[in-house]
């Protein structure tokens, strides 16, 4: 069974990262002056038109996800525990990196400290918590599924 904390989890971490991506929009096409200036939202890796058709087919899948869990059904809901544990190691791997991302990142930069040049680094956690949250109901289902075996 899925926890009642699941589905309010991955909404509100698509949320976040829908927040992300339209503040970003609002930065690059209307130059509000409230929010961080476009540098502070990107590491420059990779070309702002290819980085937001990448955001949007993110929170695409991460929306399909999302009514999959408010449904109770569908794809990506059906406890897969080969898939659970692909997505936790994918998951803590992300998660992992962009930890070190962030120390390196500290070491460099020390006048930048705590949150300079982090909002993309920051949103990466997000992204990896969604991936965690969705292997933790993977898993779940198929520890849940054992014991329900060992009982009979």
């Amino acid at each position: 069974m899925t926890p009642t904390w699941m589905p309010c989890a991955l909404w509100t971490l698509t949320g976040l990262f829908l927040v992300r991506v339209a503040g970003q929009i609002l930065v690059e096409f209307f130059h509000v002056a409230f929010l961080p200036p476009s540098k502070e939202w990107m590491s420059g890796l990779i070309p702002y038109g290819p980085l937001l058709v990448s955001q949007i087919l993110i929170l695409a899948l991460q929306l399909t996800i999302c009514l999959h869990f408010l449904r109770g059904r569908g794809a990506t809901f059906r406890r897969r525990p080969g898939l659970g544990k692909g997505l936790r190691l994918f998951g803590l791997l992300y998660l992992a990196a962009m930890i070190i991302r962030y120390v390196i990142r500290m070491a460099l930069y020390p006048t930048e400290r705590w949150v300079g040049g982090s909002i993309p680094i920051f949103f990466h956690w997000v992204l990896a918590g969604f991936v965690l949250c969705l292997a933790y109901h993977h898993l779940d289902g198929n520890v849940d599924d054992r014991a329900v075996k060992r009982q009979n």
